[in-house]
């Protein structure tokens, strides 16, 4: 996609969704990042659930980092895979003590070290905890993106870089979010509403379906 067309996209889908931002709830770097990593196979919604019991009793990696995933387990039951889970944020927080001082490091290399933190995770929490200009790629983004023809990539690390290519390095969190937005409203993964859609013209499976019917 030429760039006149995806700045006119991006316009168009920040008219759309202005107030657009993450919906996890945290209060810290750190909380993000537990939130961050309960959100797998999981709802914001269902996610924000647990967190709002969980955050009020533990807050710091110290205080993970004592516990037994057996323990955290029963706090996060209502989240899928969390038993895994439990496992992993533990484990993290154990490795945020022992080497990073007990607080979330703000770059991708030291993130991706910790266990069950990949480049997603990382990115949403160096985009939403400390301003950092990143493309966090989940369903809907892939979905999106490669639909409107801002990324042509059939996986995820593929798609976070033809995104940073293509979109302004200022744009990229933003773009994030309105992706999600329009993802979740109307670019659905099952029977998306085209007839909805403000940027229908400029996509290109739409266009290409338009033209296709003519």
């Amino acid at each position: 996609m030429e760039r006149k067309r995806v700045l006119t996209v991006l316009r168009t889908l920040q008219n759309c969704y202005p107030e657009a931002k993450t919906a996890l709830n945290f209060a810290s770097p750190f909380e993000l990042l537990v939130a961050t990593m309960l959100s797998a196979q999981s709802t914001d919604r269902q996610v924000n659930r647990i967190t709002d019991h969980l955050f009020r009793l533990y807050r710091t990696p110290g205080e993970y980092a004592a516990l037994e995933p057996e323990e955290l387990a029963r706090h996060i039951r209502g989240v899928g895979l969390y038993q895994a889970k439990s496992r992993n944020i533990v484990a993290a927080a154990r490795l945020l003590v022992e080497k990073f001082g007990g607080k979330v490091p703000g770059n991708m290399e030291d993130l991706v070290q910790l266990p069950g933190v990949g480049r997603k995770t990382a990115n949403v929490v160096l985009a939403n905890a400390f301003g950092q200009p990143a493309i966090a790629v989940d369903t809907h983004v892939f979905r999106v993106a490669n639909r409107i023809g801002l990324a042509r990539s059939k996986d995820v690390r593929g798609t976070e870089e033809d995104l940073r290519r293509c979109i302004p390095r200022s744009k990229w969190s933003d773009a994030h979010h309105w992706l999600i937005y329009h993802g979740r409203q109307v670019c659905r993964a099952r029977n998306p509403r085209c007839d909805e859609c403000a940027i229908e013209e400029l996509c290109e499976t739409g266009r290409q379906t338009n033209k296709t019917g003519d």
